[in-house]
């Protein structure tokens, strides 16, 4: 089962790409972020036609997140929004259930973390406030002891190595140590940087700011991660950067990242 997480930086903008990814990669699963579009926007037909279930929770002009579950994978158990405030009205989390007949269940995640800045307005304690009651999901979810995957561009900085340049990052809400410790404390719940886990190296980049030729530098930042609960790291078999993607005409100014996994 290969499984993808993508920002695609506004679905209508970016179809013809992830058109185009699909029948190139053809992931089984894939989670996208920063829809920027309500459900009824959301282009549904043409995914379909490709051979995709959708499952949407879209806002308009802002965040907006997505599931497609490659035929005959299905979906259930949808879960639209992160638990622990019922207030939020943000856009940001939706879960499934990805079951098919040749593959043992995986639920998985599609998450657009907030951003947090500027650090010193009530968005950096949103934020931290999103990744606890993350923490305490991905937490409840362990209980099932099934895999659990949780995609998404979490809007963290984890290492100094996830940053070309780290000192340009250190005021920032991405690498602040409380940001984190956080997700120090998320991966502490008994989950895996699948990247990680498979490739060690520098320079692993999913993020390159359009402003200050920062694609053309290299100068990124690694901020899209795939965490795997310990049922979902046993059948990790490889994880990737589809940085190409980035190169495209009118890019989004983040790229896919795919996990493998066995069967079960």
């Amino acid at each position: 089962m290969r499984i993808t997480t993508w920002n695609v930086n506004s679905i209508k903008q970016r179809l013809p790409h992830l058109l185009a990814f699909l029948a190139e990669a053809r992931p089984d699963v894939v989670c996208l972020q920063e829809l920027k579009c309500q459900d009824e926007a959301f282009p549904r037909a043409d995914i379909e036609a490709a051979g995709y279930t959708v499952e949407t929770l879209g806002q308009k002009a802002y965040n907006g997140v997505a599931l497609l579950v490659r035929e005959p994978l299905t979906l259930s158990e949808i879960r639209r929004g992160l638990p622990g405030d019922a207030s939020d009205e943000q856009a940001r989390y939706i879960e499934a259930l990805i079951s098919g007949a040749e593959t043992h269940p995986v639920r998985v995640a599609s998450i657009y973390l907030p951003n947090g800045n500027p650090v010193d307005s009530p968005k950096y304690g949103y934020k931290l406030a999103f990744m606890e009651r993350l923490r305490l999901h991905a937490r409840a979810l362990l209980q099932d002891e099934i895999a659990v995957v949780l995609a998404g561009d979490y809007n963290v900085i984890p290492e100094p190595a996830d940053a070309a340049d780290p000192e340009a990052w250190r005021s920032d809400a991405l690498f602040l140590g409380t940001t984190r410790a956080a997700f120090r404390a998320l991966l502490a719940e008994g989950y895996t940087d699948a990247l990680r886990a498979c490739d060690p190296r520098d320079g692993l980049y999913t993020f390159w700011d359009y402003q200050a030729g920062c694609w053309q530098r290299n100068a990124g930042i690694r901020i899209d991660h795939v965490l795997l609960s310990p049922q979902a790291g046993d059948r990790l078999v490889s994880a990737s950067v589809q940085k190409h993607l980035r190169g495209l005409d009118k890019p989004s100014d983040h790229v896919p990242v795919t996990v493998e996994l066995t069967a079960g």
